[in-house]
């Protein structure tokens, strides 16, 4: 052997040992990096109130869609339930049940209810996957909230958490909170499609980084199974995305728009920026809309349609009574006829028949658990 062979030999023992002694030293910063994260969310967690409230949580179900009348399921999983408070999580922060400083037990009592009505709206074990994050130690919101902020959406499907604070409450996440576990739901479909496999496995992915991130164990459903609840779900919604119209035809020579404008305004209607015009239900929402079916630019239009986007007015506000008392003001007011999409006049008893079909419509969704206008119904047909 060479006195070259010999050098190349030891310069590469020397290098694989240099390796091997900076890959240690990474390690090592790597462990004392976390072992300092982990003992400051300990002292948050004894600052909330005693280790005692920070035992950890007792595992989460798996995700399950409800039943639905006429829907066949793909899967049979548990129901997820939030009520499995773990005690040591539950214990009051003072002895005799009542936090001097949230103020009177009832109005305390009413904010959580309040507080428990939220959560249940933004996962919602209906229409969302839900997936159990059981938290190594209790953190503090203010910790949890810039990590989830970065896993919003899969595809069109939001992505909402809620958390078990430590009083023993499902709670929306917020800053000041502190949380023992955590639940994340995604919509498992939406008005143009269900979640599918692409997605799902891109959401299990991230989650997972996520989890790692905030010291987590997510459950994480068997795919198959949530897939079929997600198509399930979406045919629901599909046979379900019902728009009624009713249109409004001149019977002289086509409106002008700029006076068109003054009247559907005197009319109560609302200008938007898109040309559409939108009928206030009164509480900040929309009860139908208008176009004027022209673009923007267009001098006149010798036709208007009144739209109903049903499953998303509540039967209470009377959506279609209410369009159609709109249109027949209007009949006098523009000279018009109200017809059809075929232009064919639309008499009292056509009207009557599709107000009837109307009120058998909301029936069916209100059996699906899923009511018109509910927030359940607003997240999916959004």
């Amino acid at each position: 052997m060479t006195d070259l062979q010999m050098s190349l030999i030891g310069g590469a023992v020397v290098f694989v040992g240099a390796v091997f002694v900076y890959n240690k030293w990474q390690e090592h910063k790597a462990r004392k990096s976390v072992e300092r994260a982990f003992a400051a969310e300990h002292d948050d967690v004894l600052m909330a109130g005693g280790e005692e409230r920070a035992a950890a949580p007792a595992a989460g179900h798996s995700a399950h869609t409800a039943h639905i009348p006429n829907m066949t399921h793909a899967g049979t999983r548990a129901e997820p339930t939030f009520d499995g408070v773990p005690a040591a999580a539950a214990a009051a922060p003072y002895g005799d049940g009542h936090d001097p400083l949230s103020g009177p037990p009832t109005v305390r009592a009413e904010a959580v209810a309040l507080e428990a009505e939220q959560a249940t709206s933004l996962v919602d074990p209906l229409i969302d996957c839900l997936i159990p994050l059981a938290l190594e130690v209790a953190m503090r919101g203010d910790k949890l909230l810039p990590a989830l902020h970065t896993l919003r959406h899969v595809g069109n499907k939001p992505i909402h958490y809620i958390g078990l604070a430590v009083s023993g409450e499902w709670e929306p996440i917020v800053r000041g909170g502190v949380y023992t576990t955590l639940q994340a739901g995604v919509q498992m479909a939406s008005r143009t499609t269900a979640l599918n496999e692409l997605e799902y496995s891109e959401l299990v992915t991230r989650l997972r980084a996520l989890a790692d991130e905030i010291g987590a164990e997510p459950e994480i459903p068997d795919m198959i199974e949530v897939m079929g609840d997600a198509r399930t779900l979406h045919r629901f919604v599909a046979g379900h995305d019902a728009q009624l119209g009713v249109n409004l035809m001149s019977n002289g020579a086509p409106w002008a728009i700029a006076t068109l404008i003054g009247a559907l305004e005197k009319q109560g209607f609302d200008v938007r920026p898109d040309g559409r015009f939108a009928m206030p239900d009164g509480d900040g929402g929309v009860l139908f809309t208008l176009t004027t079916n022209v673009t923007l630019g267009a001098d006149t239009t010798a036709h208007l349609t009144l739209l109903l986007d049903v499953p998303v007015v509540a039967p209470a506000r009377d959506g279609f009574g209410a369009m159609v008392a709109c249109a027949r003001a209007m009949v006098g007011r523009l000279d018009a006829t109200i017809v059809d999409d075929s232009g064919q006049p639309l008499l009292d008893a056509a009207l009557a028949e599709i107000n009837g079909q109307v009120l058998e419509f909301y029936d069916e969704m209100a059996a699906a658990d899923i009511p018109a206008g509910s927030i359940r119904a607003l997240r999916l047909f959004s």
